[in-house]
């Protein structure tokens, strides 16, 4: 009885189809539309600056992966009306004050090729915007008027917050293990996924075994995200794309497969780790003997199983709910991560 899940996300995943986004864009596409909506009148204000900069990250947000997979889990479980709407606008803009936030913390000027906020408007009011959208989302939760959404939400919020201290903590420090790597990507990104899955089984008042499957779904899918988005900063395959790489080495940012490699080298190694990761003092080709390190130890391709074990357990996770388009969109979603490694 346990084997039909798995059998059924082969029927729908990588052995037909290649693994895309596009059917869950595909899914959601008209939903999106009332959500994006949501987001451009709820980040207006009378300061002038607030909706500059908010529709600066706004704009540059990438995907809108996470509001997708709450318009998507709320089609899986039936939901009717348009809650989910809101909900998914919520959801976006937690994780857009997020990224106003991790890009100060980080001291980072660019995101996915564009100027962060903080680098063409400064650290203080990029930290205020973030802040002024995190306030938009308590105003649309309070809006909701459920208490069980309410506390979903902001205990995700408070877990976002823990895991970006978590990863201060830990920032450059190569005695960080893969216990403490795992808990902040499961606070920092794992968590978000996670509520933004539950929400569809709330609003559509779903039994509590599937919201505990869609709650379980979202943090396996989103740890599998961040390991295999750690991974990619070392991808020879991505370079040879003329996809730039090494973000997180240059930064001394500590993620799975530079844990297992700084673990596994002799004392020579543990002394470059410290130099680069520690030290920031970084010499040309350290990069590529860093790719070296982390290949002679097999510390990339055990990342790689790791992200896709925690795929198949999104997967398993599915097999709560009846086959239909929403369900099949997210399977090929889960295959679309975890592709993107090769």
């Amino acid at each position: 009885m346990q084997a039909a899940p798995r059998d059924e996300a082969r029927e729908s995943g990588k052995p037909q189809l290649s693994g895309s986004l596009q059917p869950l864009q595909d899914l959601v596409v008209d939903d999106l539309k009332q959500v994006n909506t949501i987001i451009l009148e709820k980040m207006q204000s009378p300061v002038a600056l607030i909706p500059q900069l908010a529709g600066h990250i706004v704009a540059a947000g990438g995907k809108r992966l996470r509001p997708m997979l709450t318009l998507a889990t709320a089609r899986l479980c039936g939901a009717e009306g348009e809650r989910h709407h809101a909900l998914a606008a919520c959801v976006e803009f937690i994780h857009t004050a997020t990224l106003l936030h991790d890009d100060v913390v980080d001291d980072s000027h660019l995101r996915r090729g564009l100027e962060t906020a903080n680098a063409v408007w400064g650290n203080k009011a990029s930290v205020l915007v973030g802040d002024f959208l995190f306030s938009r989302s308590f105003q649309l939760m309070v809006a909701d008027g459920s208490l069980t959404v309410l506390k979903l939400l902001s205990d995700a919020s408070a877990t976002i917050a823990e895991g970006e201290v978590h990863q201060l903590m830990t920032a450059n420090d190569t005695a960080t293990d893969e216990k403490a790597y795992l808990a902040v990507i499961e606070a920092k990104t794992a968590a978000l996924f996670s509520a933004a899955c539950e929400i569809g089984a709330v609003v559509a008042e779903r039994p509590e075994s599937e919201r505990l499957a869609l709650r379980s779904f979202g943090l396996s899918f989103g740890n599998a995200f961040q390991l295999v988005d750690d991974i990619l900063d070392y991808s020879a395959e991505q370079q040879a794309l003329g996809k730039s790489i090494g973000d997180d080495f240059r930064e001394g940012k500590i993620t799975l497969p530079l844990v297992l490699a700084f673990a596994r080298g002799d004392e020579e190694e543990k002394a470059f780790w410290r130099r680069c990761v520690e030290d920031l003092e970084q010499r040309d080709g350290d990069l590529e003997q860093a790719i070296t390190l982390m290949q002679r130890h097999g510390a990339l391709e055990e990342s790689k199983q790791r992200a896709r074990d925690y795929a198949e357990r999104a997967r398993r996770d599915l097999g709560a709910f009846q086959n239909n388009d929403a369900k099949r969109a997210l399977l090929q979603a889960i295959d679309f991560c975890v592709e993107r490694l090769y």
